[in-house]
């Protein structure tokens, strides 16, 4: 097993990394610099941090007042709050005049685990997907949140960025053809039988379930599809048209997310079987991470029966 770390924690660090290059960019914080890592470039560069308290909706409203200078402003706080609270900000603010701030949902999914339903975002990627002209990110290790926030630091446009709070094994450190590029996806593992595109902490446990169905003989593909949006078009329609048909992984309601892009584009343009896979249109409960996504099939053994589910289609 690789190294475990968490991504928002290789996002705080990157944060700090990245700044001395970047002068230009400011980290805007909801009064929870602790959880979502921002706490030592608070410290670092106090003159560049900004805690604007327990008021998201100002936030936002503030990050785009300083896109509009010329800066490159980092909203951070839970997922739910980055995501729902300031919805109507993100779109109106940001989004509709064309603003290159980037919203980071903390805290992301299930996996928040004790902090329970109220907290447990599983709508956020579905929310950020339809807003016009915005890019949603969802890495699956610390490599490659590192990557993203890099790659985001350049980018002209606006984005979401969703982090997670639960450690998770680095994955594509040790790929050595990986790179990351937004609106790309990463063939973690190739396959003829199959294809399962993953996103987040979804992509380290179809490694697993492809290891598990190897040993049966179903040759799995595994996709790494970090950015939600813009789908990679042309990787998902590859795996349509190799394999014959697809299970989605994601820590998000089967609704709008990865699940809901994919069967989108493969409807129209390469009509296959998609199986999506994530938390069924439900609210999440409280408990440890690890038994809230048992409870929930995100697993290795529960993505792999949905593997062997697909085949049975084809």
């Amino acid at each position: 097993m690789g190294d475990m770390k968490a991504t928002r924690a290789a996002y705080g660090e990157a944060l700090c990394e990245l700044a001395q290059d970047h002068p230009e960019l400011v980290v805007l914080e909801a009064d929870l610099s602790s959880a979502t890592m921002t706490k030592n470039f608070s410290l670092r560069y106090p003159e560049r941090f900004f805690n604007c308290g327990i008021a998201e909706a100002n936030m936002t409203g503030i990050a785009a007042g300083m896109a509009t200078c010329g800066l490159r402003p980092f909203t951070n706080t839970f997922a739910i709050f980055a995501a729902g609270r300031a919805y109507e900000q993100v779109r109106n603010s940001i989004a509709y005049p064309g603003l290159n701030v980037v919203v980071v949902g903390s805290h992301g999914g299930v996996s928040v685990g004790e902090d329970g339903a109220t907290h447990q975002m599983i709508e956020d990627l579905s929310l950020m997907r339809t807003i016009p002209d915005m890019t949603v990110i969802n890495p699956c290790d610390a490599n490659e949140m590192r990557q993203a926030v890099e790659a985001l630091l350049s980018y002209d446009g606006r984005a979401y960025l969703r982090l997670g709070r639960a450690p998770v094994e680095n994955v594509t450190s040790g790929k050595a053809d990986y790179k990351f590029e937004i609106g790309k996806g990463v063939t973690m593992r190739g396959g003829k039988d199959v294809t399962i595109a993953a996103t987040g902490l979804c992509v380290q446990l179809s490694l697993a379930a492809s290891d598990i169905l190897s040993a049966e003989g179903i040759d799995v593909r595994v996709l790494d599809i970090h950015t939600i949006k813009p789908l990679d078009e042309d990787l998902i329609l590859k795996a349509a048209e190799e394999t014959g048909v697809i299970v989605t992984a994601e820590e998000h309601n089967v609704i709008g997310g990865l699940g809901g892009a994919v069967a989108e584009l493969t409807s129209s343009r390469h009509p296959v079987p998609v199986i999506r896979h994530g938390i069924e249109d439900t609210f999440g409960r409280s408990g440890k991470a690890k038994e809230v996504l048992e409870y929930y099939g995100l697993t290795a053994a529960a993505i792999a029966e949905k593997v062997r589910q697909a085949v049975k289609l084809k």
